[in-house]
């Protein structure tokens, strides 16, 4: 029970974080369920690639009403959803499989550096948008492989990859947060199912896991996280952007210094 306590409360500052500062994802869950997970005696390289994993798993829930949503305002581009989404399938199950030959510090540490230089492009505005368009079919497949595969690496549902590219290809900022966030949901769906049947060849898993899909942390941001959203939401529309994005900002880099400095020292 106290178990299942703490992922509720994991679901509940995720989901609140994701409706204060409109992002979601693998960049805070996972951290966090590291943490937690090494609370309850869960570490090492089998803790992270399970972080890893069940925060795909968690994003494939949550990012349907998110499409939805998007869906409902014409904001997606299915045509780009369409041409992106074979390569992005490719690119996950490369990920999966580059994740799960890393170390789990060197995996940390990874995440560590892709939080700060996420930080760093919020806090400086680089903006990327051109009116190059979109590359050829071959371009499209291709970048959808690194989408994937960077998404895949991290269990993040590839807004932060997504995004820029389609921004520096000229595409209207609402078009690409909304595309994206169709894109989001097979990213995380090929990387949880390419996770559980992965770990299904694991034998010291926890009980109650799916592969590597932890189920208790999964049931229990899933349960709380919709909900706590809207109270982020509420709070956000009491907050300037800028305050924000520098909350947002702040709490990259905190997440990123942990991850680097807990495993090089």
């Amino acid at each position: 029970m106290q178990e299942l306590i703490t992922y509720l409360l994991v679901g509940s500052f995720a989901g609140f974080q994701a409706g204060l500062l409109g992002v979601g994802g693998g960049l805070i869950i996972v951290p966090v369920l590291i943490f937690s997970f090494a609370l309850h005696n869960i570490e090492g390289d089998i803790a992270t690639h399970m972080a890893v994993a069940t925060s795909l798993a968690t994003i494939a829930v949550t990012s349907i009403s998110s499409v939805h949503a998007h869906n409902k305002l014409g904001n997606v581009n299915w045509s780009i959803f369409k041409i992106l989404t074979p390569g992005i399938l490719l690119g996950v199950w490369f990920g999966v499989n580059t994740a799960l030959s890393l170390s789990a510090a060197t995996l940390q540490i990874c995440l560590g550096v892709f939080a700060i230089t996420v930080a760093t492009k919020m806090a400086f505005g680089f903006d990327s948008s051109s009116n190059k368009g979109l590359p050829g079919p071959a371009g499209m497949v291709g970048a959808g492989v690194v989408i994937g595969w960077v998404s895949a690496i991290f269990g993040i549902g590839g807004g932060n990859v997504n995004i820029p590219f389609m921004r520096w290809r000229g595409i209207d900022m609402k078009i690409a947060v909304a595309t994206s966030a169709a894109c989001g949901l097979p990213i995380a769906l090929m990387g949880a199912l390419t996770n559980a049947m992965k770990g299904l060849q694991h034998e010291n898993l926890p009980e109650y896991s799916l592969g590597y899909v932890y189920l208790p942390a999964f049931i229990g941001i899933i349960a709380t996280s919709a909900i706590f959203a809207k109270f982020g939401a509420k709070t956000a529309s009491k907050l300037s952007p800028s305050i924000l994005q520098s909350i947002f900002i702040f709490l990259l880099v905190c997440i990123g210094l942990t991850m680097i400095i807990k495993n090089i020292l």
